[in-house]
């Protein structure tokens, strides 16, 4: 999940993502569906952006997601095994 290419991701993101990597596959192993473990992390992050950025904010981070979306970046971490839930 430490998919970084340009390495301007914040100090903390690397221990946030081991933190959320190992919940995901808490969760895997509790044998709660993929769709149901991403769409809970999305909510919480969603609850998360929403108390710490106004709106205007959250919609860059999401068209930002969704620019990443487009410019095939998650079939690039598939491909080298950095997609969350990958290992």
């Amino acid at each position: 999940m430490q998919f970084d290419p340009q390495g301007v991701a914040p100090e903390d993101l690397s221990h946030a993502g081991a933190v959320v990597d190992k919940a995901i596959e808490y969760m895997i192993g509790q044998n709660i569906a993929p769709i149901s473990v991403a769409s809970a992390l999305l909510g919480g992050a969603l609850g998360m952006l929403a108390r710490s950025m106004d709106d205007r904010g959250v919609a860059q981070v999401l068209r930002n997601a969704l620019s990443s979306v487009e410019a095939g970046e998650l079939a690039e971490m598939r491909e080298h095994g950095d997609a969350p839930g990958s290992a």
